[in-house]
């Protein structure tokens, strides 16, 4: 991605410095920094509709092809398609969240990623706004997703999805952030952030239980899961959707969400400081 966020830094005075600094302009503050660069972020994708669609038909081809699989019993809440989809909702949200750093491993290679950090606009704002980019997505695949399931086995709970989404909008940022500050540790060897990605994205996806329940799986397996902040939250959207507000479960996914956002966000920001 090589499109540019005019910023204050990039036009002058008669003086030579940046108009912010004459006073011509007030740098804006770190809402409207957030969502000048969520924009920003959003814009290439909105002129690529093609890559959009390709990337909302993939979760049903998951949903094609795995659920027929999976038999309809007790164990799923009465319908495979009611334990499946929050899985698979869940999954679009840790992938395109863990893609958030490959646009910026473009950016540091073209120095439009340099321009943006000798702008006005706040390090916290150039993070926060490129992680939320991946919720837009998130939120078009899910809405896909449900109108299609809705008419066969699936009961939709209105209420319970809109917080789920929310829930997966919150662990979004914290993925994002950290997707980003591994582009910028792996600057100029791009090959770190796609090995470190793809190793860590399976993994978490697998002993979360998104594809198979590991009801039945051995003890270091089930240990490993139990370590899984992802599993959490896919435990409280399986309730969610399913119309179930159990506190405990809900309030694990929520804690696991909201660490994964705090851990992210922390790390992002240290990285943003130290860069160059």
């Amino acid at each position: 991605m090589t499109d540019t966020l005019e910023t204050p830094a990039d036009r002058t005075t008669r003086t030579g410095r940046p108009a912010s600094y004459d006073g011509e302009r007030r740098a804006p503050g770190v809402v409207a920094d957030t969502w000048n660069v969520m924009t920003r972020e959003l814009r290439p994708v909105l002129r690529e509709p093609a890559s959009v669609l390709f990337a909302m038909v993939q979760p049903l081809v998951f949903l094609a092809l795995f659920a027929p699989l999976l038999p309809d019993t007790g164990a799923f809440g009465g319908s495979a398609l009611q334990w499946f989809v929050p899985g698979i909702i869940a999954m679009t949200a840790l992938m395109g969240a863990s893609m958030t750093g490959s646009n910026l491993t473009l950016e540091i290679g073209t120095g439009s990623h340099e321009r943006l950090l000798v702008s006005p606009l706040s390090r916290s704002s150039l993070l926060v706004g490129r992680a939320l980019k991946e919720v837009v997505p998130m939120l078009a695949q899910a809405v896909l997703i449900v109108a299609v399931v809705t008419p066969f086995s699936f009961d939709l709970h209105l209420g319970g999805v809109l917080v789920g989404l929310a829930v997966l909008a919150l662990f979004s940022v914290g993925v994002g952030a950290l997707s980003f500050s591994l582009a910028v540790v792996s600057a100029g060897q791009d090959w770190i952030f796609w090995t470190v990605q793809q190793t860590l994205v399976f993994p978490l996806l697998l002993l979360a239980g998104v594809l198979l329940p590991l009801d039945g799986a051995p003890g270091w397996l089930r240990l490993a899961a139990d370590l899984n902040p992802l599993g959490y939250i896919i435990e409280a959207e399986r309730a969610l959707f399913a119309g179930d507000l159990a506190l405990d479960t809900l309030g694990a996914g929520v804690l696991s969400a909201a660490l994964v956002a705090a851990l992210g966000l922390a790390v992002g920001l240290r990285t943003m400081r130290r860069a160059s």
